[in-house]
């Protein structure tokens, strides 16, 4: 069998740039799928929603409120072993002190987790109790393709019916604490809906 012979039947049909970007996805812990996962499919497609980003927050200024996104890590957190969530809500632009800079998780004035935005209790195996999970090893195309699936057919369209104080009312207003906690902002900032 000549050399060439031998390289083809090693790389197999799928040529050498294939197998070497599987070789390195392969040998990413768990902490650097995540940042590939961010840096290449969530900025991305919350870019193309209108979201502006500032480290792990991204926001969409919606005239009177922003909507804000913000990845939590949590701080028991290994190299191998990554959980995390998305915190998700809105923030009144007349409460933020300086509402003409980036808002982060500390302008929330309505805070949810990820999974109060699923349609249906989203059961994966990159699904925990707090949030997401991802540990070395992990299949990349797999993880991608579900938490993009939670966004683009859960949680983005259900951001995207917010446009006023008043969707905002109808989306919150009855979740304990936060619809009540909406309410009485609203009411004492003479907030108009």
């Amino acid at each position: 069998m000549s050399i060439i012979s031998q390289i083809k039947k090693i790389l197999g049909s799928k040529g050498i740039g294939s197998n070497i970007r599987e070789a390195e996805q392969s040998n990413l812990n768990a902490k650097e799928l995540q940042l590939k996962f961010v840096k290449e499919n969530l900025k991305p497609l919350l870019k193309q929603q209108g979201f502006l980003t500032k480290g792990q927050t991204w926001w969409r200024d919606q005239g009177e409120f922003f909507i804000i996104i913000n990845l939590q890590n949590f701080s028991w957190n290994l190299r191998d072993d990554v959980s995390f969530c998305f915190n998700i809500g809105i923030g009144l632009k007349a409460l933020i002190k300086d509402a003409k800079h980036s808002p982060g998780y500390n302008n929330l004035h309505v805070i949810l987790r990820e999974d109060a935005y699923l349609a249906q209790k989203k059961e994966h195996k990159y699904r925990n109790q707090t949030g997401y999970l991802i540990k070395t090893g992990a299949d990349f195309v797999s993880l991608v393709a579900a938490i993009k699936r939670d966004f683009e057919e859960d949680i983005l369209p259900q951001l995207n019916k917010l446009k006023t104080l008043k969707d905002c009312l109808g989306c919150y207003g009855d979740i304990p604490f936060w619809g009540d906690n909406l309410k009485k902002l609203i009411t004492n900032n003479n907030l108009f809906i």
